[in-house]
């Protein structure tokens, strides 16, 4: 495992991400296997962990509050609020000082921790984002001490160069994947200029840069690759990039004969991994098997030059003009 900074701290390139975890979404993972995930990821060198309050309702944190107490290995915990709808603190008005209070107070219930290493608002509408006073809370939860850095999860390019504006910005996450490429070309150079980390999620376009899925691919009535094919309940970027669901399987299958071997979602990764701004990429996991073949990518060579080139090539000919959704 390769590490790179984040502030002062150093983080591993290649984190977990656990909306898997959060027995929702994606199908139920039992609390065992959220062990045996959570316990490979930390013994290969893992070390950053992004979490979420809405991942099963709290589910996925309280599988990592119980993990931190088995291990003394120097963990980093991320998590997010902001799409959580209980009652008058919920979505979309939970943007005040006590509503986000309470669902950080929340988080760090289930976690068992006093203070979280980075809290991300969770794709908040962008008129909170415009209006910026949700920044000023954030500051205050840090002075006060509950969070010790905060950052922002973004769908769009715009809402990123929107928050980069903002002072004390630690991260930015982003959807960033060979399917998803501009973003680079976009505020890449200016979030390193200001020192802010880039945190990667989709990193496998939901699992179709695996180069698994075929045309008869099913996935259960629960799991968002379903019920969020065409971005029916949130924004569809989130799923399979943006990109609908057949013609994926194809460019997938496509860009698999374009990397150096059959192993596509390990070359998946370290195509992100060529761009040095990038902080950590965040792959999930509902298998320690896949735990093993992520953090695999970040042994990988660098993938040649003109790879990169056609992969760029395509990108620009055939997968951005048909991304779905804002980006």
């Amino acid at each position: 495992m390769h590490y790179r900074k984040f502030r002062n701290v150093s983080v591993s390139e290649v984190g977990l991400g656990t909306w898997q975890l959060g027995s929702a979404d994606w199908g139920n993972i039992r609390e065992e296997d959220a062990f045996a995930i959570l316990n490979r990821f930390v013994s290969l060198g893992g070390n950053f962990i992004d979490t979420a309050d809405v991942y099963g309702m709290g589910i996925s944190e309280s599988y990592i509050g119980k993990f931190l107490k088995t291990t003394d290995r120097e963990l980093f915990v991320a998590s997010k609020l902001g799409r959580r709808g209980d009652g008058t603190n919920g979505w979309p008005q939970n943007f005040s000082y006590d509503g986000m209070r309470s669902h950080i107070e929340s988080s760090l219930k289930n976690l068992d921790l006093s203070s979280l290493f980075l809290e991300q608002l969770h794709c908040i509408p962008e008129d909170e984002l415009r209006k910026g006073v949700v920044f000023g809370h954030l500051r205050k939860f840090q002075q006060e001490g509950l969070i010790q850095n905060w950052g922002v999860s973004v769908e769009t390019a715009e809402e990123a160069l929107l928050c980069l504006e903002q002072e004390g910005l630690a991260s930015l996450q982003i959807i960033f994947n060979i399917f998803r490429q501009h973003y680079a070309d976009e505020f890449f150079e200016k979030a390193a200029e200001k020192g802010v980390a880039l945190i990667v999620r989709v990193p496998l376009a939901s699992g179709l840069l695996s180069g698994k899925y075929n045309l008869g691919s099913f996935f259960a009535k629960t799991d968002h690759r379903n019920y969020n094919a065409n971005g029916d309940s949130f924004n569809v970027g989130e799923t399979f990039s943006g990109i609908e669901f057949s013609k994926g399987v194809k460019l997938a299958d496509h860009i698999s004969g374009m990397l150096p071997d059959g192993r596509t979602a390990q070359w998946a990764i370290r195509w992100i991994l060529d761009h040095p701004q990038v902080t950590t990429v965040i792959p999930g996991a509902t298998r320690v098997a896949q735990v093993e073949s992520n953090i695999a990518a970040s042994d990988l060579v660098p993938l040649p030059k003109d790879t990169h080139r056609q992969l760029q090539e395509l990108y620009e000919d055939e997968i951005k003009p048909f991304i779905r959704g804002r980006f």
